[in-house]
């Protein structure tokens, strides 16, 4: 288009608003930006355990415990599926915080920090280092009876806290410093799934076993066809879901293995759907006619909607779900979970012979010790004999930090806790409190140490930080 065929401003029509359009987004825009960062996760999980402990030790104990007691069941015909509503949470909805788990596994693996061996070496070794000593941790002080099982419970990281907590610190942290804690905590959720699906299945169902490896095929069938709407992928994955809870292996794998099926390919390249787009505008204003809407000019629409199908074929449907499906995890599915999972009830009584329990005093050691000389000596030994470089920007002392923030084990560690003691609800207790108790000390005592160790970069705001964050 030549300079003197440049519409002006004055001649672009200016954009329709609904009535009271204007002041409402002064309100909404601010409040959809804090939506999007990162610590408003972890500020919400934060608020839903903290709710549940209220809930736990008030007079509302009773209601909120039969509730989560309380039978739901779905059926159709002579078929149904009846479980607690606690079970349905811990086994239903978080299938959707693995399925995100396994989406965002599969994207570092392929074109992010875990592409590069070169990057990646060092979060694996950190990653590596942070679950096998917290587990030896665990063992050492529980090494045999029925409490040596809870051993996988301080391997995990919480990705939303210990993110959110260091998101807090703005420019005092690198953004390669949250690259790598974000590195870390993904291959951290990968062991956990992998202990999950080995160490935490007490007995196998063969036939439903196999025919949950029949919906894995057609899955992979699915991909290697090119299918690309996400649907039939999902109408697959939760049949696999049902024979997976049929079969013992936990069904929450189902999100995680259901995941890595998604294609990562799209159908168009960049420089197709740039042709593609110009095409489509050319048509698009050649279709326009002055003062008619577009609800009664049907060219116009047909060239919108092949303006928007365009803009789905350039984007890989991994991206796209992933997009669609991390507000909803993050900020309903995770918090449903705290809120599930975190009541426990304190007896001040017998303060001192619950901080004595082996289980309490286990998970705490792993979470708290474990992590912090796992990966800190982890990462020295690599550093030292030059396997491995520092992340950009960052310095060792900023690693050891991140190892202390790594303690941070709620969620997943909680997950565990419910699979290691499902039968054994004294055990439970102590170790959902070590839990708590170990992701307190962990999460002050590494905002303390990287904040002291960093030091306020121009340029480096918390707008960067938060986009940093941003998974």
């Amino acid at each position: 288009m030549d300079k003197k065929d440049t519409p002006s401003k004055a001649a672009i029509p200016k954009e329709y608003s609904a009535r009271w359009e204007a002041k409402a987004s002064r309100v909404l825009t601010p409040f959809e930006e804090f939506l999007h960062r990162q610590t408003t996760g972890g500020f919400l999980l934060m608020g839903m355990a903290v709710l549940a402990m209220v809930l736990a030790n008030s007079d509302f104990a009773t209601l909120y415990n039969g509730m989560l007691k309380t039978y739901i069941s779905i059926g159709v015909g002579d078929w149904s599926l009846k479980m607690s509503a606690q079970h349905w949470i811990n086994d239903g909805l978080m299938a959707l915080f693995f399925f995100v788990v396994g989406l965002e596994l599969k994207r570092e693996f392929l074109v992010g920090e875990l592409s590069s061996p070169r990057n990646a070496i060092l979060p694996i070794g950190a990653a590596i280092g942070g679950m096998v000593v917290p587990a030896l941790a665990y063992l050492a002080i529980n090494p045999s009876g029925d409490a040596a099982i809870g051993w996988g419970i301080p391997m995990a990281t919480d990705i939303a806290f210990a993110i959110g907590a260091m998101a807090l610190l703005g420019s005092r942290v690198p953004p390669a410093l949250i690259t790598f804690l974000v590195a870390l905590a993904i291959v951290d959720d990968l062991g956990a799934v992998m202990v999950i699906a080995l160490f935490y299945t007490e007995t196998l169902s063969l036939g439903p076993l196999a025919i949950s490896g029949g919906m894995l095929a057609i899955l992979v069938v699915f991909n290697l066809s090119g299918i690309r709407n996400p649907y039939p992928y999902f109408g697959i994955a939760l049949l696999m879901w049902y024979f997976m809870l049929l079969s013992g292996v936990h069904a929450t794998l189902a999100g995680v293995i259901g995941a890595m099926t998604v294609p990562a390919m799209p159908k168009y390249d960049p420089a197709r759907f740039s042709a593609n787009v110009r095409d489509i505008m050319q048509r698009f204003d050649a279709s326009h006619k002055e003062g008619k809407s577009i609800m009664t000019n049907i060219q116009l629409r047909t060239q919108v909607q092949a303006l928007e199908n365009s803009v789905f074929r350039v984007e890989t449907p991994l991206q796209r779900l992933e997009h669609i499906w991390h507000m909803p995890v993050a900020f309903l599915v995770i918090p449903i979970f705290a809120l599930a999972n975190a009541g426990i009830p304190v007896e001040f009584g017998n303060i001192g012979g619950i901080l004595g329990n082996p289980v309490l005093l286990g998970v705490s050691a792993g979470l708290i010790l474990g992590k912090f000389v796992g990966i800190t000596g982890i990462c020295w030994l690599m550093l030292k004999f030059g396997i491995a470089d520092l992340p950009k920007d960052t310095s060792f002392s900023q690693i050891a930090g991140v190892s202390l923030l790594a303690g941070i084990g709620f969620t997943m560690s909680i997950f565990v806790a419910q699979l290691a003691f499902s039968d054994q609800p004294e055990m439970l207790l102590m170790a959902k409190t070590g839990i708590l108790g170990a992701s307190l000390i962990a999460g002050i005592s590494g905002y303390t140490w990287l904040y002291l160790a960093g030091s306020p970069k121009k340029g480096n705001g918390s707008k960067q930080t938060d986009g940093q964050t941003d998974e």
